[in-house]
């Protein structure tokens, strides 16, 4: 079995937050078959009607899940030297199990490379209280030394939520240039759309890939969905490690509580 380095949200305090989005959906209007409803769904099509609490498990083993790739924070002659690729593929920590890796180098020392997928079926116009749980296999010491940065310490994991597709556009101040349409931060600070959930490091000075675990659980976070009850969900690497950064997403969970304010 293979060594788990954790410092994501124990799994009795994920259970907690699931039992409380239960909860949540009993008292406000749902009855008993809709409590069953509630519980830990994995929502592998877009047009899922999951209510308006709900548990979300993105599980990589069993293929893309309808998650989507991209790059941005680079400028556009930079697009080749970038070297970006994703794909479903075995683990390096057990090779009867699959992630999806995404790897690229960054060129432009500020790199972000991201997973993107759409939710539906949420109550309309409503804004959810939401805590993500990342887990991913990574190599890099936190304390390791880099060009630009450490390859584990100054490349840090975001999660985030809105109503609009996260898109790479062209900056306004420069057309050279390509950043994300969505305010995610600046390497280690959040944005208004997306929040550090900290860095990829691992513990110790070996280069060799362990599953590790990162959640906000004590960085709230909110999101208002459309009018049509649809969130995109975002997560992905703000780098600023000059070098090649290569990862493995294994699971992606996020537990959405209705908002009273």
């Amino acid at each position: 079995m293979k060594a788990m380095h954790t410092k994501g949200l124990p799994d009795e305090r994920w259970q907690q937050a699931v039992n409380r989005s239960k909860s949540a959906g009993r008292i406000l209007i749902w009855g008993v078959g809709a409590v069953l409803a509630l519980g830990m769904v994995s929502c592998d099509k877009t047009d899922d009607s999951v209510g308006p609490n709900f548990s979300y498990i993105g599980d990589f083993n069993k293929g893309a899940e309808n998650w989507e790739t991209g790059i941005t924070d680079f400028d556009i002659e930079q697009d080749s030297s970038m070297k970006f690729s994703s794909k479903i593929t075995a683990l390096p920590t057990d090779s009867l199990k699959k992630g999806f890796m995404l790897t690229s180098s960054n060129r432009s020392d500020d790199a972000f490379m991201y997973l993107k997928r759409k939710l539906t079926g949420l109550a309309p116009n409503q804004t959810y209280n939401i805590q993500f749980e990342v887990q991913l296999a990574s190599q890099y010491p936190e304390t390791g030394i880099g060009i630009g940065g450490s390859p584990g310490g100054a490349v840090y994991l975001k999660a985030g939520a809105m109503a609009t597709e996260p898109q790479k556009v062209k900056d306004s101040t420069n057309a050279n240039h390509w950043r994300l349409n969505w305010d995610k931060g600046i390497q280690s600070n959040s944005g208004k759309n997306a929040i550090v959930l900290g860095t990829i490091g691992i513990e110790g000075n070996d280069y060799k890939y362990q599953i590790i675990k990162r959640n906000n659980e004590k960085t709230p976070f909110s999101a208002k969905t459309n009018d049509k009850g649809e969130l995109w969900l975002l997560v992905g690497t703000d780098s600023g490690f000059e070098g090649i950064t290569t990862l493995y997403y294994t699971q992606i969970k996020a537990v959405f509580l209705k908002s009273t304010i």
